[in-house]
């Protein structure tokens, strides 16, 4: 039985190779790759806490596949998201692998660039401040501004405790009073841009009083 298993050894090791070889070939023939950037998205932020900062908002995502598959792969059939049920006030580091990434299952990920992103959560808070108007320009010759109504006076503001403790009053958008002469009401937007915080109103209502004469 040795001597007939031994009988043409290289012979039957050849084949072996031979027939790993074409297997490798044939699955891998047609096989392509494509890097795409996936937004990163987050799921379950818990109660109370609010997203102030990631490190990375979108990541590079490189994918393998049959090349007739893969080249119809667009970024919106792919999702990357983070879950965050069990994440706490303050910044977490959270690596990034094949369980964070939704993907067609005709392809498979190779890699996610960068491997983790830092993320930084913050208490949600309500704080009620004044409204401050902007007022721009001077009314006609002869006229001037006696007062300013805002109707309500203050605001309900919500955000995120760091960043509406530094906050004492809420701008309202500017007001021209350019060559106005007397007194007029109109709703004006409130100015929350590059703030991450929201209101139960964007806007109030404002009464520039115009008087006559020199202030």
């Amino acid at each position: 039985m040795k001597k007939l298993f031994l009988e043409n050894i290289g012979l039957k090791i050849a084949s072996v190779l031979l027939s790993i070889f074409l297997w490798v070939f044939v699955t891998s023939r047609g096989l392509s790759e494509m890097s795409l950037d996936i937004p990163l998205e987050f799921k379950n932020v818990p109660a109370g806490l609010e997203l102030v900062h990631q490190s990375a908002k979108a990541v590079s995502l490189s994918i393998k596949g049959q090349e007739r598959l893969v080249k119809d792969i667009r970024s919106s059939d792919i999702r990357v998201y983070i879950d965050l049920n069990k994440a706490k006030k303050g910044e977490g580091v959270y690596y990034l692998n094949k369980d964070n990434v939704k993907q067609p299952h005709m392809v498979n990920v190779i890699n996610i660039t960068p491997s983790y992103v830092k993320v930084l959560l913050d208490e949600t808070i309500t704080k009620t401040v004044p409204v401050r108007p902007v007022v721009i320009g001077t009314p006609e010759s002869g006229f001037y501004v006696k007062s300013i109504d805002v109707m309500p006076k203050t605001v309900v503001i919500e955000g995120v405790r760091s960043e509406l403790k530094k906050m004492y009053n809420l701008k309202t958008e500017p007001i021209d009073i350019t060559g106005v002469n007397e007194t007029f009401s109109h709703n004006v937007k409130l100015d929350i841009t590059g703030v991450n915080m929201r209101t139960k109103s964007d806007e109030v209502k404002i009464k520039v009083i115009i008087a006559g004469g020199r202030k």
